[in-house]
């Protein structure tokens, strides 16, 4: 099925389209909104061909005329669509291998994504149009592994046999985990051999089996294992393995998020997958972002340069509103990848040698006199379990003869006093203090108590129920039913309970679930489309609930976050969504939750905070790996770019270390 935005105009004239541009540039100034409108509904090989006909008619050649005519972005990207594609590549490569320093990310984008045959065409294209070997200037250009990692696939030789090898497949994951994770130092041929020459459908089952042996995705290895643009050559070599419309459905979204626009990396792309693979990037782009390409390019550019890449982009899908198949590939990857056993690994440990009178008289010196040393307290607090931190409450309370707890709220303040205080509390104290914040007062904090309840399991919201009683003496189903209302109490009461089964998979049960979850024709008020998430969202077991949602996609070819977002609304939505993103990836929910809280003007440190506390002795390292993995950028280094101080400091010591 041809999956590109731009294809063979019908009835197409050469000699008649010619003439139009010709017409369109003649005399003075130029009719850009004519140009815009032919060229981007053209295929290649007819843009070729009017080429021919326009240099046959007028003697003229029309690339050089555009160029003539037409100024900055519109102008590369018309002559961009005039070039061939082999041609094209060659003049994006020319450009970032000349002139002082090179365009690094560039020749990876191009490189890692192309076919053999493209990779074929391009060497050529490149010798013809430059008279040199494109090797030899990409050898002279690049150093180190990066460039035998580029010569490698210059070759284009790239196996294409569909026919995989379980052994292979195996003895491969095998050898690139002895090459990196269980090797002092890294055997980067090994990278280079297997990653360069194995078929894509090979290095599929090669990550999967590499991600059951490893306990993590090779992305994450290569991370660790690899450095600087040979790091980054190798994630581009596995992206576009798995889904090159994800890839670059990545590349245009950074492109153009934040201030400025990458504007030869946005033309690049859309003129190069306009007619391979446009429709794909568009779903998954839609998908990963929560807003379409469109839009993405509608906000972000402006004047005739707009309308000719938006004519490229082909369509809205914000208005179509629809799911289609390479974004649910996209998802189900996503669902398998999440069902994989993984250890959940705190950052903060039980101290060797623990010595809780030693420390109760270190916090005692630290704020006995003048002034606080909120250093000595930072070092005790935040490299002790919480465990060791209740001894150390009553070795304190035995030694002095006072309240540690309130000896702290008296000598800390502001967000630092929140954060010690927060870490001095058991879990379930913590908790239970915060989702009385959440609905006392005027208002109520729906986030806190989406965050708290979609993703705590059985045995921590029956001990969040216990601590809410006994800090509070009343229960949290009460003060829960009191402050909301409607199918959004519901689902919290529902979740207050702590009775989610704890089961494996039911593949039968499953089926019918997703079948529950899928049907939108129930005109049963007491089975309303809220009731049935409900009744199925909030009581299955976690690895049930992965099987439905895998059976859903094969059943609707919808991802169920997708399906929700679509037919609910509110805290109703955000609840649901919730829950299947901590179903799916619990680190992943919470790395974007703490990315969302320090991005942009201004930081949220109650959620900063909050999940900095709550997650430290339970997944906090695994919530660092996925932070990177999402957004390219570690915890670590967006803390301390975030926050200060003595805060900052507490708040670092907690995430245990830069990725």
């Amino acid at each position: 099925v041809y999956r590109g935005s731009v294809k063979d105009f019908p009835g197409f004239d050469a000699n008649q389209d010619a003439e139009a541009l010709y017409n369109a540039m003649k005399g003075f100034g130029s009719d850009k909104e004519a140009i815009l409108d032919l060229i981007t509904s053209r295929s290649n090989k007819q843009r070729v061909e009017i080429c021919q006909a326009y240099k046959s008619l007028y003697g003229k050649d029309l690339i050089a005329d555009l160029k003539y005519e037409l100024t900055g972005k519109f102008e590369r990207l018309i002559v961009s669509l005039m070039r061939p594609p082999a041609y094209g590549d060659a003049k994006e490569i020319k450009d970032a291998i000349s002139g002082i320093g090179t365009d690094e990310k560039c020749l990876i984008e191009i490189l890692a994504s192309r076919t053999n045959q493209e990779i074929h065409d391009l060497v050529a294209a490149y010798k013809d149009a430059y008279g040199r070997d494109l090797e030899a200037d990409i050898v002279g250009d690049t150093s180190g592994h990066f460039k035998k990692m580029l010569v490698v696939l210059l070759q284009g030789a790239r196996e294409e046999d569909d026919v995989v090898s379980e052994d292979l497949v195996e003895q491969d994951a095998k050898d690139l985990l002895e090459a990196g994770e269980l090797k002092w130092g890294t055997d980067e041929a090994q990278f280079i051999y297997i990653l360069g020459r194995r078929s894509r459908q090979h290095l599929r089952l090669v990550f999967d089996e590499y991600l059951k042996i490893a306990g993590k995705p090779i992305e994450r290895s290569i991370r660790g294992e690899l450095s600087g643009d040979f790091e980054k050559l190798m994630l581009a070599v596995v992206k576009c393995i798995r889904s090159k419309a994800e890839y670059f459905a990545e590349r245009l979204y950074k492109a153009m998020k934040g201030l400025g626009t990458r504007d030869n990396t946005l033309i690049r792309i859309m003129v190069s997958r306009s007619e391979i693979d446009m429709l794909d990037i568009r779903e998954v782009f839609r998908t990963k972002y929560e807003k379409s390409l469109y839009n993405m390019i509608k906000e972000d550019t402006s004047g005739e340069y707009k309308k000719a890449l938006l004519k490229l982009c082909g369509g809205d899908d914000d208005a179509a509103g629809e799911f289609f198949p390479e974004a649910a590939q996209v998802a189900y990857r996503m669902w398998e990848l999440s069902a994989v056993k993984v250890e959940l690994r705190g950052t903060v440990q039980p101290a060797g040698d623990f010595n809780d009178d030693g420390d109760a008289q270190v916090l005692r010196k630290a704020m006995k006199g003048l002034g606080t040393d909120e250093g000595a307290i930072i070092e005790v607090v935040t490299k002790r379990s919480n465990a060791q931190r209740q001894q150390i409450l009553k070795a304190y309370k035995a030694h002095y003869g006072r309240d540690l707890m309130a000896d702290l709220k008296s000598e800390l303040s502001g967000s630092l006093a929140k954060l010690i205080l927060g870490l001095m509390l058991t879990p379930a104290q913590y908790d239970a203090k915060q989702l009385r914040k959440a609905v006392e007062g005027a208002g109520t904090d729906e986030s806190v108590l989406i965050e708290i309840m979609a993703t705590r399991n059985n045995q921590e919201i029956r001990a969040i129920n216990e601590a809410y009683q006994e800090a509070y003496h009343k229960s949290l189903e009460d003060d829960l039913s009191s402050d909301t209302s409607g199918h959004f109490k519901r689902i919290l009461v529902s979740l207050a309970l702590g009775n989610r089964d704890e089961g494996p998979e039911n593949l039968t049960q499953a089926h019918e679930d997703a079948k529950k979850l899928a049907d939108v024709s129930s005109n049963d008020s007491s089975d309303s489309l809220e009731t049935r998430f409900l009744s199925i969202l909030c009581t299955r077991s976690y690895p049930h609930l992965r099987r439905v949602f895998q059976e859903f996609i094969k059943m609707t070819n919808h991802d169920v976050e997708h399906a929700i977002k679509k037919r609910m609304s509110g805290d109703v939505r955000d609840a649901f969504v919730a829950i299947v993103r901590s179903v799916k990836n619990k680190p992943a929910f919470f790395a974007d939750k703490l990315y969302k809280s320090m991005k942009g003007a201004g930081t949220d440190e109650r959620t900063l905070t909050r999940i900095m506390i709550s997650r430290s002795e339970i997944d906090l390292f695994n919530i660092r790996g996925e932070f990177i993995d999402l957004f390219d950028k570690s915890l670590h280094h967006m803390i301390e770019k975030d926050t200060s101080g003595d805060y900052r400091k507490a708040l670092l010591a907690l995430c245990g270390g830069e990725d």
